[in-house]
């Protein structure tokens, strides 16, 4: 496995995080970083997730409150599974 992070997860509370590297596919096993602590662990993608975009690092239910860098980014709006893309699909800004 690569010792490059594939994804970073900002606080330990965060419920979602960032992917960093280019093409993504299904299957991966990722090395994912929390940068608080630079602790470490492993997550299986669970779809092509682009970069920039967000992958579940659990199992979030429909009215759950997504969680990036420490702070409240959305309302989950469908079910998402551990390693799945969390996307406009699934996830609707508390903004407008």
């Amino acid at each position: 496995m690569s010792q490059i992070p594939h994804l970073l997860v900002h606080e330990h509370a965060d419920n979602v995080g960032v992917v960093v590297v280019e093409g993504l596919t299904a299957g991966t096993e990722m090395l994912v970083c929390v940068t608080h602590d630079n602790s470490t662990f492993t997550l299986t993608a669970k779809a092509d997730v682009p970069i920039g975009h967000k992958v579940a690092l659990k199992d979030l239910k429909a009215g759950d409150t997504a969680m990036k860098y420490g702070e409240d980014i959305g309302k989950i709006i469908a079910d998402i599974g551990q390693g799945e893309h969390v996307h406009t699909h699934n996830c609707k800004t508390k903004r407008w």
